[in-house]
């Protein structure tokens, strides 16, 4: 096996998901029908490569050890068997990366919160999104977290359940994309449910409510009802008989009642707004994307929430501040049927700098086509921050850094790239690009060679497992004008991966020095010391390679100011052009690169493959933030 092919099946079967992992297994499963080793009869550096990429990746490693892939599971044991100098030695770096890993993981989060009640093994806690979106890196973090407390500190069990209780904004488009999302970022729930499972049960509990006295239906139209509600005052339909509320409930259910909803009657001036009279079920005509037209009447989250944790077995509900005014309203439901307790323990909830992350709002964006849907990748959702370049890795490490502190702050963007960009620098290959806007000319006059010719070259100097690369060298050269027009005539510079060379000549488009760079001509000077030239300029050689067009995507944040008040119309503040294209030549090592890779275009920063080059068609790269201000 070629050096080249073992440093590709390498890095595939260091990525996170199953689906990227499945082919090369089943490749190397064919590849060892006949082999003891990869390479030859004895170990060698292929075999040490392939094995430390599958003992380091957790699913690769898991699935190796199943019996269905037989041929690559007997080389893998055998290795392992008959070489453990090399096991030994990928434990104690392997040990040692997961310790410093794990204290920087933790650095200014604390864990120690000692749920109430908490049993080790018993801890439930549950994750119920509402499928009307794209899960964004808020959800992310609620669903990281009861992940974390539940499998993690209490090896317990997690619940995921869709919390479908709103037929007009939920679709079986948001339900799968949460389900996709969740496994994309590690999160695997011990059994997943759906409110809609318990909408009869709901039922019944509503007509409970009703027939013994706390609940009543309410006809009073929206605006008088909030109006009331504010002021401490009771609904005139308060004191309905429970024979003339059941009798509204019935045809709310049935679909002839459309102008009612059910009230909880719990208080009328209690100092927390959200014990006064809740609505606990609402007319909604609009077909369920699971139970269809079933239903004329829904439950509220208010209602159906407390009920369905408890009667599913959560014993810690860990939720978001911005529910605390809510927790009495959850323990009062619990509490009118006499159902198990459930603990709440709240959250800060993910505040960023010019950025929103209500779900009402982003679909705005959607659905105006301020974006191009939900994966955009100026998008705060799960998808849109992956698309821009965020790994799935440096995600958890933020989330999970965070921790469930109940202090609110506004984060700033940069942390959260800037954790990333530690991730992505060690594997990110590294490629040249030129601009082509005013692209400069230069021929080497002196020294040069006469004829172009490639070299092998590191893929990254300080990561010889990527493998290696062709650089192409040549007498013609192109450079970024931005480089050239800093020149000045006889100056000593260096070309990057090459050596020096001085500058004898710069021809401008006019006389003015401040004029564009037309061309240059260079001499070699190979003998001259790379340290002491100020200017360190990236090029790439026009002939002994085909130049790849590419197309340069950088992007703005959507927001204007970085906290909205609550008197702001949040459209008055979007930002006006939020997307940035440039075109550029890059070296012919980026043909190879798929959808999803992440590179690094030398003194341009780290780029997302969004769409590769195919056809002669440009290929698309995303920049992804470093954290560091421009």
């Amino acid at each position: 096996m070629k050096e080249e092919e073992t440093s590709r099946l390498a890095r595939g079967l260091s990525k996170e998901d199953f689906k990227s992992i499945e082919p090369h297994l089943a490749y190397l499963e064919k590849y060892l029908t006949l082999r003891s080793y990869i390479d030859g009869y004895t170990l060698s550096q292929a075999d040490s490569t392939l094995w430390v990429a599958i003992r380091g990746n957790k699913i690769a490693h898991s699935l190796v050890k199943r019996a269905t892939l037989v041929n690559l599971s007997r080389w893998f044991t055998f290795v392992e068997q008959s070489h453990p100098e090399l096991q030994e030695e990928f434990v104690a770096k392997d040990d040692a990366a997961k310790a410093k890993k794990a204290a920087q993981s933790r650095a200014g989060a604390s864990y120690n919160i000692a749920l109430q009640d908490a049993e080790m093994g018993k801890v439930v806690t549950g994750f119920p999104p509402e499928p009307s979106g794209y899960l964004h890196i808020g959800h992310a973090k609620a669903a990281l977290l009861n992940d974390y407390f539940a499998h993690d500190l209490y090896k317990g069990t997690l619940l995921f359940r869709f919390d479908d209780t709103n037929s007009t904004k939920e679709k079986q488009e948001f339900q799968d994309s949460i389900t996709e999302d969740l496994d994309v970022l590690g999160i695997k729930p011990d059994k997943t449910s759906y409110t809609s499972d318990h909408f009869h049960t709901l039922y019944e509990y509503c007509a409970r409510m009703i027939k013994e006295g706390n609940a009543y239906a309410d006809d009073t139209d929206q605006k008088t009802m909030r109006d009331e509600r504010m002021t401490g005052k009771a609904s005139v339909r308060r004191n309905r008989t429970v024979e003339e509320n059941m009798a509204i409930f019935e045809g709310m259910i049935a679909g002839t009642q459309l102008q009612n909803c059910i009230r909880a009657k719990i208080s009328v001036d209690n100092p927390n707004k959200a014990m006064r009279d809740p609505v606990i079920y609402r007319c909604n005509h609009t077909p369920h994307h699971r139970t269809g037209t079933l239903w004329k009447a829904y439950p509220t989250y208010d209602f159906a929430c407390p009920l369905v944790d408890s009667l599913e077995g959560v014993t810690h509900a860990l939720r978001t501040t911005e529910f605390a005014d809510r927790n009495p309203q959850y323990q009062w439901f619990l509490e009118c049927f006499n159902l198990r307790k459930v603990h709440i323990w709240d959250f800060a909830r993910l505040n960023f700098k010019r950025t929103f992350l209500s779900k009402r709002k982003l679909t705005k964006l959607v659905d105006a086509s301020r974006v191009w849907g939900w994966d955009d990748p100026r998008m705060p959702t799960i998808r849109g921050v992956l698309r821009r370049g965020m790994t799935i890795s440096a995600l958890r490490d933020f989330i999970l850094k965070q921790g469930p502190s109940r202090n609110i702050t506004l984060m700033d963007w940069t942390i959260f790239w800037n954790i990333n960009k530690k991730e992505i620098d060690p594997i990110a290959p590294r490629h040249t690009a030129v601009d082509q806007k005013e692209t400069v000319r230069a021929t080497i006059i002196k020294q040069g060679p006469e004829k172009a010719y490639t070299e092998e070259r590191p893929r990254h100097n300080k990561n010889p497992g990527l493998g290696t690369k062709k650089v192409a060298y040549s007498s013609h050269l192109i450079l970024d004008q931005e480089d050239a027009k800093l020149f000045e005539q006889d100056e000593e510079i260096t070309l990057m991966a090459w050596g020096n060379a001085i500058v004898p000549k710069i021809n401008r488009s006019s006389l003015d020095f401040r004029s564009p760079v037309v061309d240059i001509e260079l001499e070699l000077h190979l003998e001259g010391d790379v340290k002491k030239t100020e200017k360190k300029i990236t090029w790439l050689s026009t002939e002994g390679q085909s130049l790849i067009p590419v197309e340069l995507v950088d992007f703005d944040y959507l927001l204007t100011k970085d906290k909205l008040e609550e008197d702001d119309n949040w459209e008055d503040f979007l930002t006006k052009q939020t997307e940035f294209r440039s075109a550029a030549f890059c070296d012919a090592n980026l043909a190879a690169c798929k959808t999803g890779d992440i590179i690094q275009l030398e003194r341009k920063g780290y780029f997302r493959v969004d769409a590769p080059y195919k056809d002669g068609k440009a290929a698309v790269l995303f920049n992804i933030p470093t954290g560091k201000t421009r």
